[in-house]
């Protein structure tokens, strides 16, 4: 069971306490990396392709407003209400993590080199050798595409591994992917989560 949301909500902030970065602060966040999400025993690592400049700037995945992660997430079963980005310390409890393709942060993720997406690549797969977890996810087709050399991959489960750990690829999560809405994201979701917990 997750804790309620904050209630806590002075002037000033967004909801869930945290508050909203100006357009300096946005500038300013250019280039930055925040922390991986992680903890032991992971059922699920989601990997995005790299933080957005309101990641950055917050310190919270997927933080940039418009951005479906976390209600495709809860959509998806994987958490029993709606979370909010600044909650993310919740989802290792759940046995889910989050990292990127690529540290740095930029307003757009086809701001990235092809060198920087394979480099990327390089690093997740150590990560996933070193934590273990029981499945990755990553985020955005063209990118994983790219970064690991699998020009035809498409979205669902892969036939290929990282570092011997099950791949499936979804959707970008962005609100500049409009091949998406939130009912076709959920569900692209959900398939993971039947796929990695299946009904008893």
């Amino acid at each position: 069971m997750i804790p309620g949301p904050p209630t806590h909500n002075p002037a000033g902030q967004a909801a869930g306490g945290i508050i909203k970065p100006t357009a300096a602060d946005l500038l300013a966040a250019a280039g930055r990396t925040i922390p991986d999400l992680i903890g032991p025993g992971l059922r699920v690592l989601f990997s995005g392709i790299n933080p957005s400049l309101y990641s950055a700037a917050t310190g919270h995945h997927f933080a940039r407003p418009g951005n479906r992660f976390w209600p495709a997430l809860h959509g998806g079963g994987f958490t029993d209400r709606l979370l909010h980005p600044s909650e993310q310390h919740l989802l290792p409890g759940l046995g889910l993590g989050i990292t990127n393709v690529v540290a740095r942060a930029t307003a757009r993720a086809d701001e990235l080199s092809t060198d920087e997406l394979v480099a990327g690549g390089d690093l997740l797969t150590d990560l996933v050798r070193r934590i273990a977890p029981r499945h990755i996810a990553v985020l955005g087709v063209t990118a994983y595409r790219t970064a690991f050399a699998r020009p035809k991959a498409r979205l669902g489960p892969q036939p290929d591994t990282i570092a011997g750990v099950p791949v499936w690829v979804l959707p970008n999560p962005s609100g500049l992917n409009a091949h998406f809405q939130l009912p076709q994201l959920a569900e692209e979701f959900a398939r993971l989560r039947t796929a990695v917990s299946p009904p008893s």
